[in-house]
């Protein structure tokens, strides 16, 4: 069933998620759920927040993009067939030493038409649990690190927004605006007449 994205500036996108402790059929339910609204949206990745679940949970699928990354998962290079859609809960990331980091535009489901710059370290290690409790490390880099920092920030309240450089933040301020004005209207009860 495909979910509501929860746009900019709901308050449950700057809520920290909470720990996933019960792998049943409802978080199950809810991980599926939340392929089918990434996949509707046209998105590669969505967390908790972005469908109204303060919660460590996050979904990614890069298997509609040119594979420019590498990636490792449990010490094997698997095909992305096989691991994807995937689902992270409870992700715990650290940086690769030594790796550099880069600036890449990147966009958000929660922030329709709005795009700007982000500098991110460029490879990555994640502690993660599948939607059975079971315990993985995946290392990657290029845009799946990029996509898993990017929701991995949304599973404790910081948005792409939040990390831009002032100079491309102050450039989309009207259009965010817009989006922080049209979310605060779409929540207001109708008025009765």
């Amino acid at each position: 069933m495909s979910l509501r994205i929860v746009h900019y500036n709901d308050p449950i996108l700057h809520k920290k998620g909470a720990r996933i402790t019960a792998f049943d059929a409802a978080l199950t339910k809810l991980a599926s759920d939340m392929i089918e609204t990434m996949h509707a949206a046209a998105g590669i990745g969505l967390a908790a927040q972005q469908v109204g679940h303060a919660l460590q949970l996050c979904v990614i699928d890069l298997r509609e993009v040119e594979p420019d990354f590498k990636w490792e998962l449990d010490g094997a290079k698997v095909p992305l067939d096989l691991i994807m859609p995937m689902t992270l809960a409870n992700p715990e990331v650290t940086f690769l030493p030594g790796t550099e980091s880069y600036r890449y535009e990147e966009g958000c489901l929660s922030f329709p038409q709005i795009r700007g710059d982000i500098e991110r370290p460029d490879a990555i290690r994640v502690k993660f649990q599948d939607e059975r409790g079971v315990p993985h490390v995946l290392t990657c880099d290029g845009l799946f690190g990029r996509c898993i920092q990017h929701e991995v920030d949304h599973l404790n309240g910081v948005l792409f927004i939040d990390r831009m450089d002032k100079k491309v933040r102050l450039g989309l301020n009207d259009a965010i605006k817009t989006l922080a004005k049209a979310t605060r209207e779409a929540s207001q009860p109708p008025s009765s007449p």
